[in-house]
């Protein structure tokens, strides 16, 4: 996605689908699959999961859920559910089990997703493994657009051959995502849709990554915003990615995907202006530069949410996705309904992980004010 010069809100939503027709958007209709299959999904309980058990559900397939029963136990209580704990080699639930497609959104050492694709590689027709686009060399670290061609971080065997839990997988991430992702097409190839989604956003969302932005805004006054308002951003709408899910299951869609927005290219400043938007209340942005903000030691993405700067700016390529049948939702029917989910869940309760506190941003907006007075006060010329 190129760089492009600031766009009005209303004009990159339009870039980004908010004109066209409501099948070209991303919004399925709910109907009847023109075959039902049975599913097994590989989690299902947490964020993404339950989003893409609904849309299953709703299109006439049957689902099958596997998990620790850890997680939200009582979701779901109409269907199958399978108990069984990866980490512990338990899989005992599943032996002699058929099911049509499997679905992975649990799978983070190459060890368990290389046991599940080859105990289903005789029977199922199709394994969907919800990788990250963290699986690349650099991503988050440099700038530029990294597609499915570009090279993956790697781990070395002994680091693999020490990791069989989720936990103990944590530092190598991205390059086991990539390991577990070779796992599942070695087990079944030319069977397997390795997806690679980007930061997951919307209802249910409670990594409060992208979730900040439309509940500060909400509350009103002068909103710190970071760095270039042109700076693209990215992220899914987890409704989206489900559907595309559900999409390449039904049309054995397979092979290796970045599933990460937009239909167009969309900037923070169109971010921040879009939830300006969705708000009642009087709201000023004011952007403060990337050396201000480094020099405040005001961190990227998880302190300034989605922002990355310049120079770590790294972008994933959907083209591929796209082509494939990935379609998105207007921008401003996430923030709007993020923000709705937001007020009804999570109420006032503060953000602990991320944004900056609320002294702290006014601190740091006074200081910039000082400074800019400051400038603007020093005689010419020096």
């Amino acid at each position: 996605m190129p760089i492009h010069s600031r766009r009005s809100f209303l004009g990159s939503l339009a870039a980004a689908g908010a004109a066209l027709p409501l099948a070209a958007r991303g919004e399925r209709r709910p109907g009847p699959a023109a075959t039902p299959q049975k599913i097994l999904v590989l989690g299902g309980t947490g964020f993404l999961g339950p989003h893409f058990v609904r849309a299953a559900l709703a299109h006439g397939h049957t689902v099958t859920l596997f998990n620790r029963g850890k997680s939200n136990p009582g979701l779901f209580a109409d269907l199958e559910q399978l108990r069984g704990d990866r980490d512990k080699g338990d899989l005992a639930a599943l032996q002699g089990r058929t099911f049509d497609a499997v679905v992975d959104t649990s799978g983070y050492v190459p060890a368990h997703v290389e046991a599940t694709a080859k105990l289903f590689a005789d029977t199922a027709q199709h394994y969907q493994f919800i990788s990250s686009i963290s699986v690349y060399d650099g991503f988050g670290e440099r700038a530029g657009t990294f597609d499915e061609s570009s090279p993956a971080g790697e781990v070395s065997d002994e680091d693999v051959a020490k990791v069989s839990t989720i936990r103990q997988s944590y530092p190598f991430y991205g390059p086991l995502k990539a390991r577990c992702e070779a796992a599942a097409e070695a087990a079944m190839p030319g069977r397997t849709a390795n997806l690679r989604p980007g930061l997951i956003v919307g209802p249910g969302d409670t990594s409060d990554r992208f979730t900040w932005w439309p509940v500060r805004v909400d509350k009103g006054g002068e909103v710190m915003a970071p760095g270039d308002p042109d700076g693209l951003v990215q992220c899914i709408d987890v409704r989206d990615l489900a559907d595309w899910m559900l999409h390449c299951i039904e049309q054995r869609v397979v092979g290796v995907f970045n599933a990460d927005g937009f239909a167009g290219p969309v900037t923070m400043g169109d971010l921040l202006g879009g939830c300006k938007c969705a708000t009642a209340n009087a709201v000023t942005l004011t952007w403060v530069s990337e050396p201000f903000l480094a020099e405040n030691e005001v961190g990227p993405w998880m302190q300034m949410p989605l922002w990355l700067p310049r120079a770590a700016n790294s972008l994933a390529g959907n083209a591929r996705a796209i082509a494939a049948g990935l379609r998105f939702r207007p921008l401003a029917d996430t923030i709007r309904d993020t923000l709705q989910w937001a007020k009804a869940e999570r109420g006032d309760r503060p953000f602990a992980r991320t944004g900056v506190p609320a002294e702290r941003e006014a601190e740091l907006l006074a200081k910039w004010h000082a400074a800019a007075k400051a400038r603007a006060e020093a005689p010419a010329g020096r």
